[in-house]
């Protein structure tokens, strides 16, 4: 049976059961405490915790997700997946535990000729919470389960909870047991891999508080509206009923493996390791596939960090299974291939998609060729010292700052007979994650915690009249201080405030909040900022100018007109930017972010290199004719599959609804989903003045431009800076590029004067410095400071001057200089000091350590510097030590 079908077979199911079947959402989610879809009830967060009524009160999905907290048992067990697809049924306040165990069993158990998925009942084994009698009676009632194949288990695993007050409840999971091959007798209770999880029924019923860990918390009581939260895994279920050992055997997952076999000549099954790098492979190539066709690029933070790690390590494993040179235009293929059916985006999208993937491969490539050099160096500097070990230090560096795998630092290492500190090296690696989950555990408490508005959200959304309307008549629904439902405000106090009903516009869609105020009986309001802390809740944070605003009171909202003008001008000025982009550089140039503010706007897009000047100038013109022509600006609201029919584009990540607000600018020349504020027709911009350009990633571009007022205010200081150069050079206009070309090169010529008598001042104390020579032992040494000089390069050039003056002797040659305010120093050796041991490379970097820097290079020359120019002379003194030693 097919994954796909699979799916089908469960939605199909489901909405025969009176449930209304919801699309995925997408893997980038809207919930600030975290990065990605992970589990399949995060887009149902809002109706869970009852800050958002349920829009229905049965439900059904298959949701793509994306986890990477145990990426490291990828390919080692038969079901870690990074992307994986969780099918889910959901009851909000209506069935409970009876219906959910009802539908789990006769879809599981019900032939396949009758729409089920036909599993043996006596394969199952259940798991339910250990104080959950109710539960384990029902399994006992409903199924022909005995009651030997029902364990009890205790919190750690059968039980739910957020982390956070809130909701929570016992869970009862459904494993398959692949039989007496595969592992241990004695159930789930054993955690053997011979049991899977296929099935996790959990059940929402009590309210806690005082959260003290996942597992510690206390019960308040139980909740007024009973919610079902179900999870089936989606490839679980596959590898069992096509009838293979593990996840990355699927027909959605195989193809990429069987690929990347015949890429590597070796043979799938004949060795663990390699089996293990052929999974990790086809599993990390599915995963960024679905995550770029969610708009995901890879960067150096956040989820562009994610993608990034796991395309590395599928070419690190591929690098590990003898193939060096680029793969992902075949892997990337084959995983296209194989999912398209399912997700028909990943070949809409793949001329975007295989751009990126290309381009990181070969960023990659390039990475590792130069992270082998620095290891090199490392590998060489260790045995002329003698050692045996790379420091975790060197190891992790390459690691953190040069994305250089420590696998490959191992196999590197140990072809050169050495091995590397591991233990230090995991070290450092903890503290990185502690301090990771420090950030994360206190982003999640800042971020996750919306329960202070669910009773507000009760109340109905907020409505937003700001399209029409710049003045709004409502009421005061609801105040917040510090977090904490109050009556009142009074004057000085920063607070959130709640209307029914407001025409300010509340951040998003890359449109910065309204400025304005609210005002009513007796007090005044200054608008800080407007945000949606849930979905349909819009709160305004307000200073209390003067009076006292109470719950209840009549509220009016007004809008700074001439702000928002202005922003509606930088608003409708992105979408023309982006329509020119487009038509410039062609449809792959596709929206990756925005930030539109009175008189300014910025747009990310993708795209690998830097645009040249006339492209940057064609993209102003096309923009700017299209305010001249004064197209109409249209606005529709109309279901999201016709807007989509009709060529609108969606921002990826962006969470829409079943109707959408559709803006369109000229017709479909622009088109895009937009709930922002926008001007009645182009000419209204009034201009636009593209101002800057620059990298925002390898794979993203960032245009910014000053729009109408701000755009003019920006070239008119342009034309006087003009003017007065055209003053001061006594040259008009048109002439000023070549004078001031000439004036640069005279100043180059001038500066080249000056480095040669100064190359030539140095040059001149070469003979006093050879004969400051001193021995040390055998050896002689000059360690000299010449105080400041015009670079590092005259610096070396006349230490080697110096070395060939002593002639065959044992030499070393220790210069130190201040250039530009930062201390210098260069050494150098000849063939008789290196070969009596002294390297120029160790001697640097001793010497850069005094100095608060680094330093190092090759045997015979090399370089180190600091911030301490005053520690010079201590330095000079540290080379000379060493060599005495």
């Amino acid at each position: 049976m097919k994954t796909a079908e699979i799916a089908q077979r469960y939605l199909d199911y489901f909405e025969k059961n009176s449930h209304t079947i919801v699309p995925s959402a997408s893997l980038v989610t809207d919930d600030p405490a975290l990065l990605f879809t992970v589990a399949g009830m995060v887009p149902f967060i809002p109706y869970l915790s009852g800050d958002v009524p349920a829009p229905y009160a049965r439900a059904a999905d298959n949701q793509k997700c994306i986890r990477t907290n145990d990426i490291e048992e990828v390919g080692k067990t038969p079901r870690h997946g990074t992307f994986f697809q969780m099918l889910g049924n959901w009851s909000f306040g209506d069935y409970f535990k009876e219906g959910a165990i009802r539908y789990a069993w006769e879809l599981l158990t019900s032939s396949e000729a009758d729409g089920g998925l036909g599993f043996d009942p006596k394969d199952l084994w259940v798991t339910v919470y250990e104080e959950d009698d109710e539960a384990r009676e029902l399994w006992l009632q409903l199924t022909d389960l005995p009651a030997e194949r029902i364990q009890r288990l205790g919190k750690d695993t059968n039980y739910w909870s957020t982390g956070l007050p809130g909701p929570a409840g016992p869970c009862s999971e459904i494993f398959f047991d692949r039989g007496p091959a595969y592992g241990v007798d004695g159930g789930p209770a054993t955690d053997d891999d011979r049991y899977v999880e296929i099935w996790n029924l959990v059940f929402m019923q009590y309210e806690i508080t005082n959260v003290r860990s996942k597992y510690d918390f206390d019960i308040v009581g139980e909740l007024p509206n009973k919610n079902i939260d179900t999870g089936m895994g989606l490839e679980r279920i596959a590898f069992i009923k096509q009838g293979v050992d593990n996840m990355y055997e699927t027909d959605q997952v195989r193809p990429v493996l069987d690929k990347a076999v015949a890429l590597s000549g070796r043979t799938y099954g004949a060795n663990h390791e390699d089996d293990v790098r052929f999974r990790v492979v086809a599993d990390h190539i599915r995963s960024s596939l679905m995550l770029m066709s969610d708009g995901v690029t890879p960067s150096n933070d956040g989820r562009g960090y994610i993608l990034r790690r796991l395309m590395r390590r599928a070419i690190r494993s591929m690098r590990l299974l003898g193939v060096d040179g680029p793969t992902f235009d075949v892997l990337f293929t084959a995983s296209r291939d194989a999912m398209k059916s399912a997700y028909p985006v990943v070949e809409a999208d793949w001329a975007r998609i295989s751009q990126y993937a290309l381009a990181e491969e070969a960023t990659f490539l390039r990475t590792l060729a130069a992270g082998e050099s620095i290891l090199e160096e490392s590998l060489v500097e260790t045995k002329s010292s003698g050692g045996t070990t790379i420091a975790g230090s060197e190891a992790f560096l390459l690691h953190d700052t040069y994305g250089f795998p420590i696998d490959l630092t191992l196999e590197i290492a140990e072809e050169a007979g050495l091995s590397v500190d591991r233990a230090a090296f995991d070290s450092l690696m903890q503290e990185q994650r502690a301090r990771a989950k420090a950030d994360a555990r206190a982003r999640k408490r800042q971020l996750a915690d919306t329960s202070v508005y669910r009773d507000l959200r009760a109340l109905g959304e907020t409505g937003f009249t700001g399209y029409s309307d710049l003045e709004t008549e409502s009421r005061v629904l609801g105040i917040l201080v510090d977090g904490v439902s109050v009556d009142r405000a009074t004057t000085g106090q920063i607070a959130e405030v709640i209307l029914a009903e407001t025409a300010l516009y509340a951040e998003s869609g890359g449109q910065v909040a309204d400025k304005g105020v609210i005002v009513g009986p007796g007090y005044e309001l200054e608008v800080l900022d407007v945000q949606k802390p849930v979905p349909g809740l819009i709160s305004h944070t307000v200073e209390v100018s003067s009076g006292e605003v109470g719950v209840g009171q009549p509220a009016t909202s007004v809008v700074d007109a001439a702000n928002r003008r202005a922003a509606r001008q930088a608003h409708s000025a992105t979408h023309l930017v982006h329509a020119a982009l487009r038509d410039t550089l062609g449809k792959t140039a596709t929206q990756a972010g925005s930030l539109n503010r009175a008189g300014y706007m910025r747009f990310d897009f993708s795209w690998g290199q830097a645009l040249s000047d006339d492209t940057k100038s064609e993209i102003e013109e096309i923009a700017n004719n299209a305010v001249r022509d004064n197209l109409e600006v249209t606005t529709r609201v109309l279901p999201l599959d016709e807007a989509k029919s009709l060529g609108a584009m969606a921002l990826f990540g962006e969470k829409y609804g079943d109707t959408v607000r559709m803006v369109d600018i000229g017709g479909p020349w622009s088109r895009e989903l937009c709930a922002g504020t926008h001007v009645s027709t182009s000419a209204e911009i009034g201009l636009i003045n593209l101002v800057g350009e620059s990298s925002v990633g390898a794979s993203n571009r960032r245009v910014e431009a000053l729009v109408g007022l701000d755009a003019f205010r920006s070239l008119a200081a342009e034309r006087a800076l003009v003017s007065q150069l055209t003053s001061s050079l006594k040259a008009p206009r048109e002439q000023l590029p070549a004078r001031i070309a000439e004036l640069q090169a005279n100043l180059k010529a001038a500066e080249k004067k000056i480095a040669a008598f100064e190359a030539k001042a140095l040059g001149d104390r070469l003979p006093a410095l050879a004969a400051a020579a001193t021995r040390i032992g055998s050896t002689l040494v000059v360690a000299e400071s010449l105080g400041s000089a015009a670079s590092a390069d005259d610096v070396r050039s006349l230490a080697l001057q110096v070395r060939d003056r002593l002639g065959s002797d044992a030499a070393v040659i220790a210069l130190g200089a201040v250039v530009n305010d930062r201390p210098v120093v260069i050494v150098a050796t000849n063939d008789a000091a290196r070969a009596g041991g002294a390297k120029a490379g160790v001697l640097a970097k001793t010497a850069a350590g005094v100095l608060g820097g680094g330093g190092g290079g090759r045997d015979d020359v090399a370089q180190g510097g600091g911030t301490d120019a005053a520690a010079l002379p201590a330095a000079l003194t540290s080379v000379k030590d060493a060599l005495g030693a």
